[in-house]
């Protein structure tokens, strides 16, 4: 997790990776997975909650104070990856970092969007720059997903990572129709280790996280039911 999720963030959310070409895979593009095995947890959704969930994705907007990403935003984006206390933790980041490998992320969301399996949302104060990101992974068919993201390193520690997650699980839940939230962090992220076991997210076990360049690295899992959820919040 990064930004207001805490200093470090891998996903298991699908990520562009470039290498001598793309792979005629998902309109060409080649689609690399962080970490195999997320969620833990998986009981098939009926077949109506699937495609309320698919519908539900393909229908968002805005999530809190942020609107879905643009290619446009590629350069604003671009700025925000660059930024080495949010480019540094985070393994779903597109690799190369380059101004066209970040438009292609986007278009990638966009794609993921579609078909009501992703969300990349943006926090945009104006003039192109932006101060945020929102990614979202969501598997329909378990009805579950999972968010990272980041902050510009000039809003950190400002006390409201945890009010922002909090705010943020709750809208999974409620606008995406999530029965299971499924988290991670690497083994020396404390900050957001600390505040998953506060929140209540129950630990899993533990995954490795692959970098699209094959570096690996342990993460720890959490997990959290909309029951649970709402009986706590």
């Amino acid at each position: 997790m990064a930004g207001r999720f805490g200093p470090a963030r891998r996903m298991g959310q699908s990520v562009l990776t470039l290498g001598d070409g793309l792979s005629k895979r998902r309109g060409g593009r080649r689609i690399a997975f962080m970490t195999e095995g997320i969620p833990i947890t998986r009981h098939p959704a009926p077949p109506e909650q699937v495609e309320r969930i698919r519908a539900a994705v393909r229908e968002a907007e805005q999530l809190n104070d942020s609107r879905l990403a643009r290619p446009e935003d590629a350069e604003g984006l671009y700025a925000l990856f660059s930024e080495p206390k949010v480019n540094a933790p985070i393994y779903s980041l597109p690799r190369p970092l380059t101004v066209e490998t970040v438009r292609l992320f986007i278009e990638d969301h966009v794609a993921q969007q579609a078909r009501g399996e992703g969300l990349l949302f943006v926090r945009d104060t104006g003039g192109g720059q932006i101060m945020g990101y929102s990614d979202i992974q969501v598997w329909p068919e378990w009805a579950a997903g999972e968010i990272g993201g980041g902050l510009h390193p000039s809003l950190h520690s400002r006390g409201t990572g945890t009010q922002g997650a909090a705010q943020t699980f709750t809208w999974m839940f409620e606008a995406l129709h999530l029965d299971l939230i499924c988290e991670t962090a690497s083994l020396e992220n404390v900050i957001t280790q600390r505040m998953l076991d506060g929140m209540g997210f129950h630990r899993k076990g533990q995954v490795t996280s692959r970098r699209p360049d094959g570096t690996t690295r342990e993460s720890l899992v959490w997990e959290m039911t909309r029951q649970e959820w709402t009986a706590s919040h």
